[in-house]
């Protein structure tokens, strides 16, 4: 049974590098040439699914995550992320610092990518840290569950995004009945997970080389207008992609241009140039030492991109196994409200791919012909789906490795963490999709 070598393999997985302390880019091919066989993959065939797995993956964060750390590490190195980090603390107060975070990534979450944002913004949740002297995850944690929230939930991420054209659904209307779910659910398990006493149990320290550890003086460090500009500056340039995008059609000069320098790479490489500047010759520091900024943070990032390449190879070899077709044909005759139903087949979909994209794109098509003489509003069809397929993250997932790297924790305190809010969310998330269709309903009466 498909789902069972999905189980067997994440529980040798874990074995491997808990008990066998296994490094774990080594553990995760290790686990895919296992499940490849078992899978009936041709030998043959197995190092190019193992290749297409890393490819695919790497392609997708390698540009993001290595020119977002450049830029968060010259930022550090500079003092800029202490003075955003120091002007957050004097406009909310060391208290209501996980506010600060919360709302900081929700505003910057609603459009951009959760890989792209937290390589923005977990620089000044570091420095945060620091100066604070609380712990990394009472300041991180809020960060990453409001992020994750913002990129399942809502469009104009992708996998909401991909759903709604297969629904027909206007993005517009989706997001708009999104954030009535996403805020108020994404806060609540924000502010509370840190309080919970296993996550407060456990003290991990900020990864060395991903941030500063020099105490800058006010005269030290360049001004807020500079520091605000450079880490909002990608921030400007793909939401306002996005929106263009969602108010504008056609085939114009201007609109390739648009999505060119708003795509992520673009971006954060066309800021890292203007951090170099504004951090290096601007502020009277030679380029060598902005280079010296850049090399080290590159360095700190190669074991994490190679664990989450290996990741990309687990997901490719579940996929390419055909473990969504046989989800697929297994619920296609199940009888239950199309609205549980595709959350619920987002869910399974989830656990044994790791994909959230393959998840949605797979559910989508399955409950499709349930939409059309259900009498259910398309938007809602698609958050359904969207908050399903954020469910259960575990060792399939190449989030969960960006996640456990760096909250520098051990295979089972990420999985205690991100797994458990993760999963929570998609629960309380269908709770608000199935009280949103309640309402349309009424106000349709």
């Amino acid at each position: 049974m498909p789902l069972l070598v999905v189980g067997i393999s994440v529980l040798v997985l874990l074995f491997l590098m808990t008990r066998m302390k296994l490094n774990g880019f080594a553990a995760l091919l290790l686990v895919a040439v296992g499940v490849a066989l078992v899978q009936g993959i041709p030998v043959a065939d197995i190092p190019d699914v193992l290749s297409e797995g890393i490819g695919g993956q790497i392609g997708d964060t390698m540009l993001t995550i290595g020119l977002g750390a450049m830029v968060g590490r010259v930022m550090g190195d500079s003092g800029a992320a202490q003075r955003i980090a120091g002007r957050l603390l004097d406009a909310f107060g060391p208290r209501w610092v996980q506010v600060a975070m919360v709302v900081t990534s929700m505003l910057i979450g609603v459009t951009m990518f959760y890989e792209v944002a937290f390589i923005i913004i977990v620089p000044i949740a570091f420095t945060l840290v620091r100066v604070t002297g609380a712990k990394l995850l009472w300041v991180g944690l809020p960060m990453s569950i409001a992020l994750s929230t913002m990129h399942s939930f809502l469009p104009p991420h992708p996998g909401p995004t991909a759903v709604a054209a297969t629904f027909h659904a206007s993005v517009g209307h989706t997001l708009f009945y999104g954030l009535f779910i996403a805020v108020p659910v994404g806060a609540f398990i924000a502010l509370l997970w840190p309080r919970l006493p296993f996550i407060r149990a456990m003290d991990p320290a900020i990864p060395k080389g991903l941030v500063s550890d020099r105490e800058f003086e006010d005269a030290d460090m360049p001004g807020l207008g500079w520091s605000l500009s450079v880490a909002l500056f990608p921030v400007v340039l793909i939401a306002g992609a996005a929106v263009v995008d969602m108010v504008a059609s056609g085939d114009s000069p201007f609109l390739h241009f648009v999505a060119f320098i708003g795509s992520a790479p673009i971006a954060l490489m066309l800021t890292l140039l203007l951090a170099i500047w504004a951090f290096g010759p601007r502020i009277g520091r030679s380029l060598a030492d902005v280079n010296t900024s850049c090399t080290s943070a590159a360095q700190s990032m190669a074991m994490i991109l190679l664990v989450i390449g290996a990741g990309g190879a687990f997901k490719n070899v579940l996929v390419e196994g055909g473990i969504s077709d046989y989800i697929k044909d297994a619920t296609d005759s199940w009888s239950i409200s199309p609205i549980i139903l595709a959350w619920l087949i987002a869910v399974i979909l989830r656990v044994a791919l790791g994909s959230a994209t393959v998840a949605v794109v797979t559910a989508s098509g399955v409950v499709l012909p349930l939409l059309a003489g259900s009498g259910i509003h398309p938007e809602i069809m698609v958050l359904a789906v969207s908050c399903g397929s954020i469910a259960f993250s575990h060792v399939n997932d190449p989030g969960f490795w960006l996640f456990k790297e760096y909250f520098n924790l051990s295979v089972i305190e990420a999985i205690k963490v991100r797994t458990t809010y993760t999963t929570v969310l998609a629960v309380l998330g269908l709770g608000g999709v199935l009280a949103m269709e309640w309402t349309l309903d009424l106000l349709s009466l």
